[in-house]
């Protein structure tokens, strides 16, 4: 038997050289991800190159510009990870550029034209004897990652095979296959920090402060921060069912087609915080703090929504609709109507200053285990096309892409907090308690 303070064996496996690429929003951990995933290989005469920002570079190269040591990608080395671990940023940078754009279907793969970001992406690869690629995102970084793989099994057979193991990187937490991904508990104590400051704030001038947190699928960001920082009530996604709920038609400008979405009860939804207001005025407490997570914005009535630009993910653009103030006024007229008198709300958006923020213990080690399970996938187990997970003590899984993405859509699934856990729960034991 072997001692358990030996090292791992050093397995046989083809890999010379891989590449790690981080894409899409930062989250605190994420050197400690980088780091511990380009040591594991280095460790492993396995080279490391980390691609800078994203796609942004592989997206547009061409062999009459090739990529360039420096600006499109760095060589990582020992002495390039010293004490990198606990740093704060991303040191491979980020970036949005998406190369599987145009791929919405199992079919636009055969399509030159849409696949050729794809090509351009796996040229750029090859033209550096990459044997393998990390990739490390949210969701639409873990689509491109399918596509990537997709686009490779359509090629020739004889053709050089760069499998692709994905990490999941989110201070949103709304991904499936994981139950916690790394930085979230950072960023919520971050967020946290902020609300109990401005507990103190409103307490001191008898005011309320409406946080738009981060969080455009699910609520888990803002439910944490709230819980975290002892504010009065949380509304999220999860919670725009029942009374909470409407039904809006809407025409498709493309087709003409007519369908329905859902939108909040604006009205329901703001007395619903009024009824906060007045529980606590009850208690003599003539402050507070409400969260509400941005998400929340892709459910406003379309009538808010015009003139709203989207991004390359389709997504909408959250900061040009300033949701927290929408309704911090909406709350103060209400207030003020429901019982005449005038109480000061001001709507705040939080979110950026929490996804660089120096990581806890917590994420390093969950960042950590991740970044292990990115060399323990390729070089071990000779994965390809799995996204590395962690449960219990911080044991590692694989789980593949098709379990966590749509064959038809290509659409990964969203994690919603289930309003039946004992998580949700939580939040409605912690807050203000309104019978209603």
């Amino acid at each position: 038997m072997a001692s358990t303070l030996s090292r791992p064996p050093k397995p046989k496996h083809p890999l010379k050289r891989v590449a790690i690429l981080f894409a899409g929003g930062p989250a605190p951990a994420a050197n400690a991800v980088i780091s511990t995933a380009a040591v594991s290989f280095l460790r492993n005469d396995i080279d490391v190159i980390g691609i800078k920002h994203g796609y942004s570079s592989l997206i547009d190269y061409s062999p009459d510009q090739p990529l360039t040591e420096g600006s499109d990608y760095i060589v990582i080395d020992h002495k390039i990870l010293q004490r990198t671990r606990n740093s704060q940023g991303i040191m491979i940078g980020t970036a949005r550029s998406n190369p599987g754009k145009q791929i919405n279907r199992i079919e636009d793969l055969e399509n030159p034209e849409f696949s050729a970001p794809l090509q351009r992406v796996y040229d750029g690869l090859c033209s550096l004897h990459v044997d393998a690629l990390i990739s490390i995102g949210g969701d639409d970084t873990l689509k491109t990652a399918n596509k990537f793989k997709l686009f490779q099994d359509r090629l020739p057979d004889e053709a050089h095979r760069i499998p692709v193991v994905h990490l999941p990187k989110t201070i949103d937490n709304d991904y499936m296959g994981i139950d916690f991904t790394f930085g979230y508990f950072t960023a919520v104590d971050t967020l946290a920090t902020e609300i109990r400051n401005l507990l103190h704030d409103g307490e001191a001038g008898r005011a309320y402060f409406l946080c738009e947190t981060m969080g455009r699928s699910a609520g888990w960001l803002g439910y944490g921060a709230a819980m975290a920082g002892e504010a009065s009530l949380v509304i999220s996604v999860e919670d725009i069912v029942g009374d909470f709920a409407n039904q809006e038609s809407v025409t498709d400008p493309g087709t003409g087609e007519s369908t329905t979405r859902t939108v909040m009860d604006m009205e329901r939804v703001i007395h619903r915080m009024v009824k906060t207001m007045t529980v606590r005025e009850e208690e003599g407490k003539l402050f507070g703090v409400i969260v509400i997570a941005e998400g929340l914005a892709e459910y406003l009535p379309s009538s808010y929504l015009e003139g709203i630009g989207r991004d390359e993910h389709g997504h909408i653009s959250i900061a040009q609709v300033n949701l927290s103030q929408i309704m911090a006024q909406q709350l103060g007229e209400a207030y003020q109507q429901e019982t005449g008198r005038h109480r000061k709300v001001t709507g705040l958006q939080l979110g950026y200053e929490a996804r660089c923020s120096k990581p806890h213990a917590f994420d390093v080690m969950l960042g950590s285990q991740l970044g292990v399970g990115a060399y323990r996938a390729l070089g071990e187990e000779g994965l390809n096309g799995v996204m590395v997970s962690v449960s219990g003590q911080l044991d590692l899984h694989y789980v593949p892409f098709e379990k966590l993405i749509d064959p038809e859509t290509l659409v990964t699934m969203v994690r919603y907090i289930n309003p039946d856990s004992d998580f949700h729960r939580l939040a409605r034991f912690l807050e203000t308690y309104v019978n209603e």
